[in-house]
């Protein structure tokens, strides 16, 4: 009887870990942003952030700023935000067209997703 439970206790410890194994297979997904993919940004914008539908890991993610492909702006995400959320602060950008890049490690450390979000600053 207790070898059966344990038995059964054991299959069902083994179906979580195969059910979390695969969620955290799946790719990160961006929730909210600012800015938003495509905005126009007018006046002074110094704040970047990314969202995510889990959290991540702040420590090994990145943010960068970039046009035309190369690197403007290598941000310092805040290790004080929300567990999903990567945030910076960047110098006011001039008149142009950027994306906010992107890179992020799961908390399990197995996976990295990488995007970015295109935006203008308008003069």
């Amino acid at each position: 009887m207790i070898s059966r439970r344990l038995f059964i206790a054991g299959l069902s410890s083994l179906g979580l870990l195969v059910i979390a194994s695969a969620a955290s297979a799946q790719d990160v997904r961006v929730m909210d942003s600012a800015p938003k993919a495509s905005a126009v940004i007018e006046g002074r914008s110094s704040e970047f952030f990314v969202r995510f539908d889990r959290p991540v890991d702040h420590i090994h993610s990145q943010l960068a700023i970039t046009r035309n492909g190369q690197v403007v702006e290598k941000l310092a995400p805040r290790l004080e935000s929300a567990p999903e959320v990567l945030f910076a602060r960047a110098p006011t950008l001039p008149a142009g067209d950027y994306d906010l890049n992107w890179r992020v490690k799961t908390m399990t450390g197995v996976e990295v997703t990488q995007g970015n979000i295109p935006f203008t600053v308008k003069a």
